[in-house]
């Protein structure tokens, strides 16, 4: 059974950081793209960051320069390094494991909640 494993989250003040894991069990960890989306109330679900298979990173316009996103093949974990937080960054984040060629088989984590507040 595929799985997803998230945590990291919670509440933290504007300015400060946060370290999101991601734990997958059941693919053959380093032929699938990982990413990490967010989605907020009332919006839609957006992209934070991939590092794909291949190891090209990219970012969302809103979070680029203040997130790094990692993967530790050996561990078959990837980590989204948050830092500078804004209130702005409040929502759920997920973790997404997709293979590059079989697009069927996507898997998604169950959500970990980011709340930046005073």
């Amino acid at each position: 059974q595929v799985q997803l494993v998230e945590s990291g989250g919670g509440l933290v003040q504007p300015g400060g950081s946060l370290r999101l894991s991601c734990a997958a069990s059941g693919i053959i960890f380093t032929a699938y793209d990982m990413g990490w989306y967010r989605q907020a109330p009332g919006e839609e679900r957006e992209l934070v960051a991939v590092f794909p298979s291949g190891g090209s990173t990219d970012y969302g316009d809103s979070v680029k320069g203040r997130f790094t996103i990692r993967r530790e093949n050996a561990k078959n974990t990837v980590y989204l390094q948050m830092n500078s937080l804004k209130p702005e960054d409040t929502a759920v984040y997920y973790c997404k494991a997709s293979h590059p060629v079989y697009r069927q088989n996507d898997y998604w984590g169950q959500g970990t909640q980011v709340t930046v507040s005073s």
